[in-house]
C-alpha cells in the first residue's frame, strides 16, 4: 500500500476481490507529511464498516509539520475494504503499509517468526556503580 492524500484528493479506498476465497489483511505502517505540507493540523481518518454494516470513521493520525510530521502505526491491521480520508488539513500526507493475502485452503499457514534480520542480543548484566 502506498497512497497520498491532498487537498484535491482527500480520500483513497483500498478494495479487494471478494470472490477470491482468501482472507485479506491490510496493515498501516507509517503516516507522514511530505514536501509542500503547511504547518497545520492534518487529520487522517480510517473509514470502514462495523458489525452492523454501518459506516464508522476513526481518526488514526493528527500530524503537524512543526511538532509531529510522522507517525509510526506499527502495522495497524485493518480488514478491507477500507477508506483513508484527510478529514482536516491540506496535506500532502503519505500512507504506507502492506497487504497480505491468506488463502483459506492454506489452513496450515504459519507466520514466519524470522521476519527480521536483526537478532536479539543478550544484554550484559547491570553492574553496581563503584563508589
Amino acid at each position: 500500500l502506498g497512497c497520498e492524500l491532498t487537498a484535491s484528493t482527500k480520500s483513497y479506498t483500498f478494495q479487494v476481490d471478494k470472490e477470491d476465497d482468501a482472507d485479506h489483511i491490510l496493515a498501516l505502517s507509517v503516516v507522514c507529511l511530505t514536501d509542500g505540507a503547511k504547518d497545520e493540523c492534518n487529520v487522517v481518518e480510517v473509514v470502514g464498516r462495523n458489525h452492523e454494516n454501518q459506516e464508522i470513521a476513526v481518526p488514526v493520525a493528527n500530524l503537524k509539520l512543526s511538532c509531529q510530521p510522522l507517525l509510526s502505526l506499527d502495522n495497524f491491521k485493518l480488514q478491507p475494504p477500507v477508506t483513508f480520508r484527510l478529514a482536516a488539513g491540506s496535506g500532502p500526507v503519505h500512507l504506507t503499509g502492506w497487504h497480505r493475502i491468506m488463502h483459506r485452503e492454506d489452513a496450515s499457514f504459519e507466520e514466519d517468526g524470522d521476519l527480521s534480520e536483526e537478532e536479539e542480543e543478550e544484554l550484559a548484566p547491570i553492574m553496581p556503580a563503584k563508589k
